[in-house]
């Protein structure tokens, strides 16, 4: 499975394509437009608006159906639970076509609900690959998601990492820095125990 990394090099979030499927749009329409004739759907991880500040045109653009976890289904319009003042900016105003829950099934990937960023954050997994894209929940550095804006948690984003420490991890494809595609694991475990150490 290839996963190609669109990254905008600043505070906007990483987006990722496999297949027929866009992960998050933060980046420029620009950078999705050579792709635009196979994206079918968008996953957003949560609701932040440096994951969805372009959804409204890069859907139209790939006339795309625009998916995300039911629980931050409201935060597409919600500006205080989107974060958009803190970017000067305001909601993107879309709602969403498709509203995911955990076990969902979107092409290659299984739904992870993983709380505690967001009460929808969401991670994607291929088991066969080992490949999870994991938006703000668990980063390549060993660390994790913040906790601290509205509908956050630290106890809930604990349990999250825990749920993914137990998953067999290879490529690990995080909202922001750069993915792995060999170890993932590890990272994940790294993260967990800095939440646990008392970090944050």
């Amino acid at each position: 499975m290839k996963v190609e990394w669109l990254s905008n090099g600043d505070v906007w979030a990483n987006s990722y394509i496999v297949g027929n499927i866009l992960v998050d749009a933060g980046v420029l329409p620009m950078a999705v437009a050579p792709h635009k004739e196979q994206i079918e759907t968008i996953v957003l991880t949560h609701c932040h608006f440096d994951h969805i500040a372009r959804i409204k045109e890069i859907a139209h653009m790939c006339k795309a159906k625009v998916a995300i976890h039911k629980s931050d289904a409201r935060g597409m319009l919600d500006e205080a639970q989107n974060l958009a003042m803190h970017f000067g900016a305001r909601s993107p105003g879309v709602i969403p076509d498709i509203q995911l829950k955990e076990g969902d099934v979107i092409g290659d990937f299984t739904v992870i609900h993983t709380p505690g960023h967001t009460p929808g954050s969401i991670c994607l997994f291929c088991e066969k690959e080992g490949i999870l894209i994991s938006g703000d929940t668990v980063f390549t550095d060993g660390a994790f998601g913040r906790y601290d804006f509205m509908g956050g948690s630290r106890a809930e984003l604990t349990r999250s990492l825990e749920r993914l420490a137990q998953l067999d991890v290879e490529g690990l494809f995080p909202g922001h820095g750069e993915p792995v595609e060999e170890g993932g694991s590890r990272h994940i475990a790294a993260a967990l125990s800095l939440i646990k150490s008392g970090y944050g």
